[in-house]
Order: C-alpha cells, then structure tokens, then sequence
C-alpha cells in the first residue's frame, strides 16, 4: 500500500471520534437530553442546546447499516488511490439514523447494492486507521 495516502484531517471537533478509531471504535455525537444521534458533529435539531456542542457526547454506535447510495470509482482522484481501483464510495444510513460517507471494501464492486446490510470495519491506509464498511456477517 502507498505511504502517500491522504492523512485524516484532524481537529479539535474531530479528534475524540479519530481517538476511538484509532482502538476499533466507532463513535457518534448523541444528545444525553433526547438522545438522538448526529454525524458530523452538530447541535441536537430537538431542543434548545448548550453552547459549543455541551448537549452531545461521544457514544460509541453500532457501526452497522445499509447502503443508502453509491459510486465504483474506476479512476482515482488522487494517484494515492490508483492502486485500489476499483473502488466503492458509499453513503451509509447507520442503525442510530445519521449518515456516513465510507468506502464499501470486503466484496466485488458489483455485489454492492443499495438497501445491502453493511457493518463497520478498520483498515490501514498511508498509517492511519480509518473506518470503512463491508458487508454484514
């Protein structure tokens, strides 16, 4: 695998959530008033919120969805990404309700569909660990 892969762009907002994945968790924003559950980062849409994110924790999630839409890359973006084609870009409906945009990995590019069963997996890429999905079982 390439050492030149794109880094995570980590940040004060972000850092607990790369923390997780960093020991195979996979966590969300919940609201410990209503608790729903937000990805990215947000305010709780429910109710009045305490300022800078004080309405909403980390919480670790399911990591398990369906495939709400997707593209096979056949080109890369970036050449960091040339030796992976094809690729699978997915936007996942998780269990807890928020969306997640993930790369599909574990199956042919072909085999992905939309309503398939995904659950989170981790792999390395340029020496980060990041959260991916594959499908379920």
């Amino acid at each position: 695998m390439s050492s030149s892969y794109p880094k995570p762009a980590i940040d004060e907002d972000n850092k607990p959530f790369w923390d997780a994945v960093r020991n195979r968790k996979f966590v969300l924003m919940q609201c410990r008033k209503c608790g729903a559950w937000y990805w990215p980062a947000a305010y709780c849409r429910n109710h009045a919120n305490q300022p800078f994110y004080g309405s909403l924790e980390w919480r670790e999630a399911s990591g398990r969805g369906k495939v709400f839409a997707y593209n096979v890359h056949h080109r890369a973006f970036d050449p960091a990404f040339k030796t992976d084609l094809p690729y699978v870009y997915a936007l996942i409906e998780l269990e807890e309700g928020p969306m997640f945009g993930t790369n599909i990995v574990g199956c042919d590019p072909g085999d992905v569909s939309i309503g398939m069963d995904v659950e989170i997996r981790f792999i390395e890429r340029g020496g980060a660990l990041l959260p991916v999905f594959g499908p379920k079982g």
